[in-house]
This record gives C-alpha cells, sequence and structure tokens, in this order.
C-alpha cells in the first residue's frame, strides 16, 4: 500500500502485537479471474521452522480456497482504530484529514490438513474465551457439533513482507495538544482510541 514516509510504522515487535490485538482480518487472492476478499479470524503464530506465519480458517462453501496456490501470494488486510480529523483544530489552515491505523499483511498460502486445523481451532477458542465469565474449550464440545469441522478449510500464510500504516498527525506535531482535546470530546468512530495513541506517540515514527 502506499504509506507517506512520516506515517510508515517499521517497528515489527510492535506491528506484530498489533496484529495479536486485531485479529480479524480482510484476506485477499485472486478467485476466478476477480479480487475476492473473505473477513475471516487471522491469529499470528510461528511455524515449526520459527517463522512468522498467519493461520485461519474459511468455510468449504466459499470458492476462495479453491484458488489457493502456494506460489501465488495472497493479501491480508488489519484495520485498528481511525477517527476523523477536523482542520478546525489546526492553528493554522488545511484541509480536514483522516488519522487510522492499518497493516497489510503479504504471504504464499498453503492448505492445512486436519489435525493442524484443530490444533489451530483449540488456539483461537482458548485465546478468545479467556475474557468470557464461563469459558468453554473445544474439548467440551460434543462429537457431533465437532462434525462442524469438516466444513471449513484451515490454512497457514507463510509471511513475506509487513507493511505498517500509523497515521498521527505526524506532521502537525504542534497541533497534537489539541487534536488530542478535542478527539476525546468527539463521539466519531475510535477517536478517543486515536487521541490515546497521539498522546502516547511524542515524535514521527
Amino acid at each position: 500500500m502506499y504509506i507517506p514516509s512520516p506515517y510508515k510504522n517499521k517497528d515489527q515487535k510492535e506491528i506484530k502485537e498489533f496484529l495479536r490485538q486485531n485479529s480479524f482480518g480482510i484476506l485477499v487472492n485472486n478467485t476466478a479471474g476477480k479480487p475476492w476478499a473473505t473477513h475471516t479470524p487471522l491469529e499470528l503464530d510461528v511455524d515449526m521452522d520459527g517463522n512468522d506465519v498467519l493461520v485461519g480458517h474459511i468455510s468449504k462453501a466459499n470458492p476462495q480456497w479453491k484458488y489457493f496456490r502456494e506460489d501465488k501470494e495472497v493479501l491480508a488486510i488489519f484495520n485498528g482504530p481511525h477517527s476523523y480529523i477536523s482542520s478546525s483544530w489546526y492553528k493554522e489552515e488545511e484541509v480536514p484529514t483522516w488519522n487510522y491505523i492499518a497493516v497489510h499483511v503479504y504471504g504464499t498460502i498453503k492448505i492445512l490438513d486436519k489435525k493442524a486445523v484443530l490444533e489451530s481451532l483449540h488456539k483461537l477458542v482458548d485465546k478468545h474465551e479467556k475474557g468470557v465469565d464461563n469459558p468453554i474449550s473445544i474439548d467440551d464440545l460434543s462429537p457431533e457439533t465437532m462434525k462442524q469441522i469438516n466444513g471449513i478449510v484451515g490454512f497457514q500464510i507463510h509471511i513475506t513482507e509487513l507493511q505498517a500504516t500509523y497515521k498521527l498527525s505526524q506532521t502537525r506535531m504542534e497541533d497534537h495538544p489539541q487534536i488530542i482535546a478535542e478527539l476525546n470530546k468527539y463521539e466519531g468512530s475510535g477517536s478517543k482510541e486515536i487521541a490515546k495513541l497521539m498522546k502516547n506517540s511524542n515524535c514521527p515514527r
């Protein structure tokens, strides 16, 4: 993706933590001659060789998986908080804009066998059940319910490139105090999250 220099984040540790915290992504490939996108959980993990991978699954009814090729690149898109930025919050006249975080992950994909799919489902459920009052485990589900695993296709994406945009008004550092104050009053989507990120980011990346 196009990333202006002030907004490019090269901190691999920070990007990977973002992926762990924002693991519902959009998987994009070429399907039947046109771009195809599926919204699905994509969990950051490492393979047996210690390489970074994304692990996920989609329904077998979704034709996308039939076009997975190990020698073809796929794209996974992850979105973080975002918010409208009014130029009335600036000291000098300028156009309004938008602050946001987005990460693009490129890689090659392979389909997993049933054992690996089950292992990935255990990890996925255990991770997200931690915050539930009465957590369940895959082990708690009946064999009848678990037959549904036959209706999904699991896959692993070997990561070849990470691209991260952290657009947090880095080119208007003198306006940060006012922007942060206004964002904390603004009821737009993700405004308070963006304000917090700006407060914790004292210099351009």
